[in-house]
């Protein structure tokens, strides 16, 4: 380029192609970063739901059996 259209159109400091590299591994780091969350969040909201299973199963254990009361006076 000619030295007085230099001075006009100042030089990039940085070649597009590194640029565009950093610009896709900043992407990629922000996708990760998402993608370690959502999972989080999602083996958190599981092991709560299973925590509440296990309440309700332990209830649902102590709770009086009326369907066995019915079956054991047929089958006598």
């Amino acid at each position: 380029m000619p030295e007085e259209f230099t001075r006009i159109i100042p030089q990039p400091e940085q070649p597009a192609a590194e640029i565009l590299q950093a610009h896709q591994a900043a992407q990629e780091f922000y996708r990760e970063v998402r993608y370690r969350e959502d999972f989080n969040n999602y083996c958190e909201w599981y092991y709560a739901t299973a925590r509440q299973h296990q309440k309700e199963l332990q209830k649902m254990r102590g709770d009086i059996n009326i369907l066995g009361w019915f079956r054991r006076g047929f089958g006598s």
